[in-house]
């Protein structure tokens, strides 16, 4: 900064550069100016600095050219956020505010991670705050997302992601408080589901968990676009453009829930010949990316979609397992469960989830090598209580135990949680499940290594 004004054209320039310096100048008490003290945010640094204090001079004696300066500095951020070498539009911070030190916060940051990146977003940094309690305002304490605010500046995130689901108020207060695209948990949960689905139920599925979730969070600002009440006797604003896209939304969820009853009361029909045929059902659970189409893919042949990612598959199949001797049975693979699954999905995924109380038998699908599969396997059983199927017979079955290093271990986990340890990509692993759902289902001959029969897919 030197006495030379800026000119119209240097100031044109500096209009795309952001506020990295900022300045406080002293007023003696005889009203002369001072001491100018500076300050500039710095670039990612091993230090973690968010800014640099520079010596406080006389305004008089300092000869930095603002412009050169500003736009080195400017360089300086470009370069380092270069080297990222990122390709998303959507760069991201997560945040969870947790208030029990022993809760293990950094698994669910980690699959928080997870979700952001299967939404195609690129995950810069996670944080995680401890306090006694959430703000009812801000849910993480202001210093906190001053400090993430500056954060995002310096490394080039748009947007904070909290672990947590957010009320319409809080959104609003932390995007204005930090000026960052704030999206919580849910939404990209509904996104991931949005994407997933194929079939015409799941798309119904989704939209309607989808617009449950954003009716409580419509609001508008803008007074004007209240449509007056005319004639005489009017006596003020009349529907806002605010109640009309409410109402609009009432109408499109009442429409979404019939087509839904309509499917639903198909699947019972479709439901009601399997059981005049006397085929024992097996409903595949599990937590997301467990492994559940594989599995299902290499009992039957079938060509369900397999990716290593949270939620692949939302549509719902069954396929007929055929076996040597003429015996059949039918597994349908399910919805991948999932942590703290959002009411609004939960509601809209009920109709499908309802399928589970016609099974047969559960096979509990468990991805073994998750450092975190007991929490897993809680969060699953806790669904099943919610849907009133944790009375059904189950066969809990240790996924990718091939990537589970210390077989010792894996032994005797698997004779605790009474287990079948097993790879789904390896078909002769699945020889003791097969024989465990013979001697589950009485009467029913599932006895033959040879178990391979029609790869037929029932929708």
């Amino acid at each position: 900064m030197n006495n030379e004004e800026l000119s119209d054209e240097d100031l044109t320039d500096l209009s795309h550069l952001r506020l990295d310096l900022i300045g406080a100048l002293e007023v003696r008490e005889d009203g002369l100016p001072g001491k100018l003290h500076l300050a500039h945010l710095v670039p990612e640094n091993p230090a973690g600095d968010y800014w640099q204090i520079m010596k406080p001079a006389e305004h008089h004696l300092i000869t930095i050219n603002f412009l050169s300066f500003i736009a080195a500095l400017e360089d300086e951020f470009a370069k380092k956020q270069k080297i990222r070498k990122i390709e998303a539009v959507e760069k991201a911070i997560l945040l969870r505010v947790e208030k029990n030190p022993l809760a293990d916060a950094q698994a669910s940051l980690e699959e928080l991670t997870q979700l952001a990146r299967t939404c195609g977003v690129e995950v810069f940094d996670a944080q995680i705050q401890y306090r006694p309690s959430p703000d009812p305002k801000y849910m993480a304490g202001k210093g906190k997302l001053e400090a993430i605010s500056l954060r995002a500046t310096q490394i080039g995130a748009n947007m904070l992601i909290f672990d947590h689901e957010l009320t319409p108020a809080q959104m609003r207060s932390i995007s204005d408080f930090t000026g960052l695209k704030i999206l919580d948990r849910t939404q990209i949960i509904l996104d991931i589901f949005a994407r997933r689905a194929h079939s015409r139920e799941g798309k119904i599925q989704v939209e309607l968990a989808q617009l449950k979730y954003l009716l409580p969070r419509l609001s508008h600002r803008d007074d004007s676009l209240s449509r007056l009440a005319g004639g005489i006797g009017g006596v003020g604003p009349g529907e806002t453009k605010l109640e009309i896209d409410r109402r609009r939304i009432r109408e499109r969820i009442t429409r979404l829930e019939k087509d839904l009853k309509a499917i639903t009361k198909s699947r019972h029909e479709r439901r009601g010949k399997r059981q005049k045929s006397g085929l024992p059902v097996i409903s595949i659970v599990g937590y997301t990316n467990a492994g559940k189409s594989t599995l299902i893919n290499t009992l039957t042949k079938s060509v369900v979609l397999v990716e290593d990612k949270l939620f692949a598959t939302l549509d719902t199949k069954s396929a007929r397992l055929r076996f040597p001797r003429d015996t059949q049975a039918i597994i349908t693979d399910t919805v991948g469960f999932i942590r703290n699954l959002p009411a609004e999905l939960f509601s809209a995924f009920r109709a499908t989830l309802d399928e589970l109380k016609e099974a047969d038998m559960l096979l509990h699908v468990i991805d073994i090598s998750n450092n975190q599969f007991e929490d897993q396997i809680a969060a699953v059983e806790k669904i099943l209580e919610d849907l009133e199927v944790n009375n059904k017979p189950a066969i809990r079955v240790f996924n990718k135990a091939d990537r589970f290093p210390n077989k010792d271990l894996l032994e005797k986990l698997a004779l605790r949680f009474d287990a079948i340890a097993l790879c789904a990509l390896d078909k002769t692993t699945l020889y003791a499940l097969l024989e465990k759902i013979e001697c589950s289902l009485p009467g029913k001959n599932f006895a033959t290594p040879d178990f391979y029969g029609s790869k037929e897919t029932i929708d």
